[in-house]
């Protein structure tokens, strides 16, 4: 049974929804395992290695007819992508964890769009003229998506509700709220400024990896080859790292069979195969800006854990500050569809200088 055309559609949009779950929930256990005492560096190592045994026999086999043959040229290529799309951003990501909290985390992580954003009009993949409407509404848009970011972090606002009401088993003494929230855990903590640092240096290395990625997807499209590569090559790189970082500490490579081995499992599985397959594929489909903008998602979906999961109280500011998320994201993403559509229709547009040989692609070719 065939998929109408606009239900097809849907499935990037869906299929990015679903990763930011994904990712929430890593955010979330993996501070949970990093609390525990885990190595960080340790922490990435292991969640390579596992996804790249999933990974790259799935590759092979899955993929055996339609993948282009591999290169010295494109190993080279997949080499460098880890660099950036797994090595500096996870481990970037799980010090900023260690360092701070996952508000911290899902905050910051905002700043993916706009950087993103800007790469990609560098680099020519994506169309950038002022006097196109589209164009226009894509820079407004991102700009309101981040004023939201900005008002969720900023303005808190009057209490709406509570969901602790919903869960009388939760006594006094063990709730929650005896303990600080974690706006107040982040801001008592003298460490917050360097977590910060290393969350913002992983969120430009996650924009960078996306736009490389979609350069490399053009001669090679071959999505789950791509990201199986730059897990082998993440965990070389990352055990690397981490034999220098815990080399006068060899237990920091034991775990518990606890939250620290849930935490690998679900960071190889839902985190790398299915999270970075998801963005591959809608990388190649829709471009490095369509799967970006999906990233300030991530701060209401983690509000809503809060609320439902946490007891925590849910607050005016976080409910305007979403809403401009969603519009600011909604104006992004129309106008890009609108854009797709007038392509489709061979609607002329004044020639932008974006229509030229993205510039990563003239020096990428495979």
């Amino acid at each position: 049974m065939e998929l109408k055309p606009s239900l097809v559609g849907l499935v990037p949009f869906a299929a990015m929804i679903m990763a930011e779950f994904f990712d929430v929930g890593l955010i979330t256990l993996s501070k949970a395992a990093l609390s525990k005492g885990m190595s960080n560096f340790v922490f990435v190592v292991y969640s390579n290695a596992l996804a790249t045994l999933i990974l790259l026999p799935s590759s092979f086999l899955l993929q055996r007819t339609t993948r282009p043959p591999l290169t010295f040229s494109l190993l080279c290529k997949f080499f460098l992508l880890s660099l950036f799309a797994v090595t500096v951003t996870q481990n970037c990501i799980v010090t900023g964890i260690s360092y701070s909290s996952p508000t911290l985390v899902t905050t910051l992580s905002n700043l993916v769009p706009a950087f993103t954003f800007l790469l990609a009009v560098v680099f020519r993949m994506e169309k950038m003229d002022l006097r196109s409407s589209t164009s226009r509404v894509k820079i407004m848009g991102t700009l309101v998506s981040l004023s939201g970011v900005l008002l969720v972090t900023l303005y808190k606002g009057p209490a709406i509700v509570s969901l602790l009401v919903q869960y009388p088993s939760i006594s006094s003494e063990d709730s929650f709220t005896s303990q600080p929230s974690l706006h107040n855990v982040f801001a008592t903590e003298s460490d917050w400024i360097l977590g910060g640092l290393f969350l913002a240096i992983a969120f430009l290395s996650t924009s960078i990896g996306y736009t490389f990625q979609a350069a490399i997807l053009k001669g090679y499209p071959s999505e789950l080859a791509v990201v199986a590569f730059c897990c082998l090559f993440g965990t070389i790189q990352c055990t690397a790292l981490s034999l220098f970082a815990e080399r006068n500490n060899p237990s920091a490579w034991k775990f518990s069979l606890d939250i620290e081995l849930l935490s690998v499992i679900y960071s190889a599985v839902c985190g790398s195969v299915i999270n970075y397959s998801v963005h591959a594929w809608c990388i190649h489909k829709k471009g490095p800006v369509f799967v970006a903008m999906f990233t300030p998602i991530s701060i209401a979906i983690a509000a809503l854990f809060s609320i439902i999961f946490l007891g925590d109280t849910l607050h005016f500011g976080t409910v305007i500050g979403a809403t401009v998320i969603v519009v600011g994201f909604y104006g992004v993403i129309s106008a890009q569809s609108r854009e797709e559509e007038e392509e489709s229709h061979g609607v002329d547009h004044p020639p932008p200088s974006s229509e030229t040989t993205p510039l990563l692609q003239t020096h990428m070719a495979v």
